[in-house]
């Protein structure tokens, strides 16, 4: 059995999250999250690579954990389905409010100090596929078909919309008790409003 790391990795992240957060992307410079997480700089670019490999894991972990609850979204049918995965953003936003506002506001682009990076568009994009792929299935169960219009329709409704309430809310104090409610009912309208029928 392998000792336990005398810094962790969450400890790590959740310090360059902070600063991030805090003072903006700039701010997360090696030495400044290994001064806050007390973690030796050395171990940040033993673990990380440099700053981008630690702001990048930082923005991953994030998404990670918003996946996962929207892919654990389950009901009695695919509209109830569709529905859980709407509120889950809800849920995620109340729950894991610093995640939350770092996928809402900062984008991996803003984060990096180099150029685009083709290893993280293709992780990214590896992460992004057993949603797009649940979106398509549910838009298949609801309405028979799985064109793009349909597609548009239910990815309007479980990522579109509760995006954009949570996005709202995102610097409040606290996420209001009726969104979960509201963001509910609007997608099941949104959802009923859609026929699957291609012009």
């Amino acid at each position: 059995m392998a000792p336990p790391r005398k810094h962790e990795t969450d400890a790590i992240l959740d310090a360059a999250r902070r600063l991030v957060l805090a003072e903006g992307p700039r701010a997360a410079s090696v030495a400044a999250i290994a001064k806050v997480s007390g973690a030796p700089v050395g171990t940040l670019y033993h673990r990380f690579g440099n700053r981008d490999g630690v702001v990048t894991a930082v923005w991953l972990r994030a998404l990670e954990r918003f996946q996962a609850r929207a892919m654990a979204a389950s009901g009695s049918d695919p509209l109830e389905v569709a529905v859980q995965m709407a509120v889950a953003t809800v849920d995620f936003a109340r729950d894991c409010a610093e995640d939350a506002r770092l996928l809402l506001t900062i984008r991996p682009d803003d984060l990096r100090d180099a150029e685009p990076d083709p290893e993280f568009t293709t992780t990214l994009a590896a992460m992004n596929a057993p949603l797009v792929a649940r979106v398509t299935e549910l838009a298949r169960q609801l309405y028979g078909r799985g064109d793009a219009r349909s597609v548009d329709a239910v990815t309007r409704a479980v990522v579109d919309l509760p995006y954009a309430v949570v996005r709202r809310h995102a610097h409040d104090d606290g996420m209001p008790a009726w969104v979960r409610t509201d963001v509910a009912t609007s997608v099941r309208a949104l959802l009923a409003a859609h026929s699957g029928e291609p012009v």
